[in-house]
């Protein structure tokens, strides 16, 4: 095992002929190496990422959906749901973040790393569960943050803040029931008011 951390320039040398034609970007920005596939070419190149040689990352750290819809308060551009991997080689000291879209907006579904990384079960179903991704493979894909009962996906940008439904326990009927929600949404616009020579200030 090395003690030193491979330069991030020699990690996008690695990655990029690791991976050849299935990169669509690679980019290092920050000391970050930030990569691209696409969805066909999704397993395919996570299977490569963690057993070529150069590259050796054994671990998945992370997995999370990401909305893309009003990214940045921009007009969507391109496809709206993808999912971020971070990957890390302990062998190597070096990490890549492994970014693919799910080629259909309405009904997002990409591949399922579970049997390359264990660790990637609990992630997608957060995925799924959030953003309504569908991870193709998955042996157990089901909500995990919210309830049984909870409609839509809450993380997307397009779902509202107060929700669909709200829960609370009913004394008469000894349990717990759904209802709309009761909230009038609104949106509040602070208004700030400072008094002359506040904080002491002229």
């Amino acid at each position: 095992m090395t003690s030193f951390a491979v330069n991030p320039e020699t990690t996008k040398i690695n990655v990029e002929t690791a991976l050849g034609d299935l990169l669509i970007s690679s980019v290092l920005r920050l000391g970050e190496l930030t990569i691209v596939v696409d969805s066909a070419h999704y397993l395919q190149a996570a299977q490569i990422l963690r057993n070529d040689p150069s590259c050796r990352f054994e671990q998945l750290m992370d997995l999370c959906g990401v909305d893309y819809s009003t990214y940045k308060d921009q007009p969507q551009a391109g496809l709206r749901f993808c999912v971020v991997s971070h990957l890390l080689s302990v062998s190597l000291n070096q990490r890549v973040r492994l970014k693919v879209f799910a080629p259909d907006d309405s009904l997002p579904v990409v591949q399922s790393l579970c049997d390359l990384w264990s660790s990637a079960n609990w992630f997608e179903r957060e995925a799924f569960d959030l953003f309504g991704i569908v991870f193709e493979g998955h042996s157990d894909l089901r909500r995990i943050l919210t309830d049984y009962g909870f409609i839509g996906h809450p993380f997307r940008k397009d779902f509202p803040v107060s929700g669909h439904v709200e829960m609370r326990y009913d004394s008469e009927l000894k349990r717990v029931v759904y209802q709309p929600v009761s909230i009038e949404p609104r949106e509040i616009t602070p208004r700030i008011i400072r008094e002359d020579n506040y904080g002491g200030l002229h």
